[in-house]
């Protein structure tokens, strides 16, 4: 059984999803699975996002799916009883990281400077988010921040598309992107779930050709 981040490692793009209809869960998770890419952070700042998480855990339960934009300890709880397997904060909030560790959940919060990724590194972290990635930085912001940091790893969030995801993945200090260009919103309200399955799969394909070199 693979763990989670040798799962984000192997996919090297995490999709960012924002659901505002629970009928759109299922239609995505297969776009997504048929994509090659059976993965999902779902934003939990729509209504939808407890019931659409709950939905593809049910009926696709080796998609590795978890809860993004958590906020209060309330929504880790909603969001793991629905099946999420993994947390992703926008900032690092230490009650928030303190209750996910305590009860063993896999959490990664957001960490744009030293002072935070010292809180995640005091807490035993190996893995942060970096979010706003284009605004804070970006690579270069990534690389400084790694140097005195050498154990932790980065997944960075926030302006990644096809044509910069090179420049992300070609970084040894990053595990993964996250990215929503292969699932935007307008997509998803158009049921066109058929190029989000193409555009999934556009973007395998690119991760890996880009992580081996070519």
């Amino acid at each position: 059984m693979k763990t989670i981040e040798e799962q984000f490692a192997e996919y090297g793009v995490v999709p960012v999803v924002v659901l505002n209809r629970t009928e759109d869960a299922l239609p995505l998770a297969k776009a997504l699975c048929d994509g090659g890419l059976p993965c999902a952070e779902v934003t939990f700042r729509t209504e939808a996002a407890e019931e659409s998480i709950r939905l593809m855990c049910t009926e696709y339960p080796d998609m590795l799916v978890g809860a993004g934009t958590v906020l209060t300890i309330d929504q880790v709880n909603r969001a793991v009883a629905a099946g999420a397997k993994f947390i992703v904060s926008p900032g690092f909030d230490p009650e928030i990281v303190d209750y996910c560790l305590e009860k063993k959940i896999p959490v990664f919060p957001g960490c744009i400077t030293p002072s935070e990724v010292a809180q995640a590194v005091k807490r035993g972290l190996k893995i942060v988010k970096f979010f706003p990635a284009e605004q804070a930085g970006g690579v270069a912001m990534i690389k400084a921040m790694a140097a005195p940091y050498t154990m932790v790893k980065f997944m960075p969030t926030g302006g990644i598309s096809t044509k910069n995801l090179k420049d992300y993945l070609e970084c040894s200090k990053i595990l993964c992107c996250g990215g929503s260009w292969m699932v935007k919103g307008n997509l998803i309200d158009a049921g066109e779930f058929d190029k989000i399955c193409e555009m999934t799969k556009e973007a395998v394909d690119l991760a890996a050709k880009i992580r081996a070199g070519k």
